[in-house]
């Protein structure tokens, strides 16, 4: 990097994340209310390309740097912001601008992350285990000793789901679309293991949770949900949380009637500041004790994020596809080069 340039990925009109390009652009400036970031890692997830071609309920203004979920060390702080200070190890959940070497953050959804939290797996708290938490216990207020079914066990969102149903003491039924990936599930606290899709998967669940399962954690859609109605319980609620597997499905009414089942839409961008009306300061409070929450957990051994892929950003094309093909177990994160301030992951080709 150069003087006040920086190099971050661009979208200059609405196209495929993997047919942007990388930019010099010029550092951005913390404004009144914020904080600017040097980059060390930012996740990469299902939903950027949603962004990038403009097919998201929420479209940036063009050109801008896509990527929601950073880790870093705040290089510059804002007037108006008196809880964090230059040289602060943080995480953060941002409403684009996070596939640069530095990103400019509304303070409000930056956090403090514990000294012995890695900064590449830090980005996995912003959005990923804090979707997990505010849909499992504020949605659908899971109680310890209920059953889970979690589908996409082995995915960012999924597996933080099962970690977080075990940190309060609840049981947990995981599905994935592999072996290996019911294993990786398993070995971060699922109690049992479905494969799915296969033949077998209804019955396998209905034998592991003969009265039906009392909370269904769904970010894949489709074929999954009509598989959860199948298997939750009367009275059992239904988290539906995203369409990863493409279909997004129409719910029959009469089933949720004669089972007398609650299916919660859940979007977390509501609480930081994303839904129709920007509320990220009404709902602060709230978000940050789950996070202060969850980082205690972490310290306490309960929580065990993975990242599986770490890509440098020049290699951002391969880390999408990484998701996109399910090769991830966890999550995937793109390292920076040196960027001022911060001390870096590498150099800059």
């Amino acid at each position: 990097m150069t003087g006040s340039t920086m190099r971050a990925v661009r979208c200059h009109e609405w196209k495929p994340y993997p047919a942007l390009e990388i930019e010099d652009v010029a550092v951005p400036t913390a404004g009144a209310g914020q904080v600017r970031i040097a980059v060390h890692y930012a996740g990469m997830s299902f939903a950027t390309s949603l962004v990038t071609e403009g097919k998201y309920q929420r479209k940036p203004p063009r050109p801008f740097t896509p990527g929601s979920e950073v880790a870093g060390v705040i290089v510059e702080v804002g007037a108006d912001v008196p809880d964090f200070k230059v040289g602060d190890r943080v995480c953060a959940g941002l409403d684009w601008g996070g596939h640069a070497e530095q990103a400019v953050i509304d303070a409000a959804t930056v956090y403090r992350i514990p000294d012995a939290l890695p900064f590449d797996i830090a980005p996995q708290f912003p959005l990923s285990y804090a979707t997990s938490y505010a849909a499992l216990f504020w949605r659908a207020a899971v109680q310890p000793g209920e059953t889970v079914l979690v589908h996409g066990s082995a995915g960012a969102v999924g597996l933080a789901a099962v970690e977080l149903v075990k940190a309060i003491g609840g049981r947990v039924i995981a599905t994935a679309s592999s072996d290996e990936r019911l294993a990786f599930a398993r070995r971060h606290g699922a109690d049992e293991g479905v494969l799915y899709p296969s033949e077998t998967a209804l019955e396998q669940i209905r034998a592991l949770a003969p009265g039906g399962v009392d909370v269904v954690f769904d970010p894949i859609g489709g074929d999954a949900f009509d598989l959860s109605l199948r298997c939750v319980a009367n009275s059992g609620r239904i988290l539906v949380i995203g369409f990863a597997g493409g279909r997004v499905q129409q719910i029959p009414a009469n089933h949720l009637l004669v089972k007398d089942v609650a299916v919660f839409g859940f979007n977390y961008g509501n609480f930081i500041g994303w839904g129709r009306t920007d509320e990220r300061r009404k709902h602060e409070p709230r978000v940050r004790t789950a996070m202060r929450q969850m980082f205690a957990w972490y310290e306490g051994g309960l929580l065990k994020p993975e990242t599986s892929h770490r890509f440098p950003l020049t290699d951002y094309r391969e880390a999408f596809a990484a998701v996109m093909q399910r090769r991830s177990m966890g999550k995937v994160v793109l390292a920076m080069p040196v960027t001022p301030g911060g001390q870096g992951n590498g150099t800059r080709s």
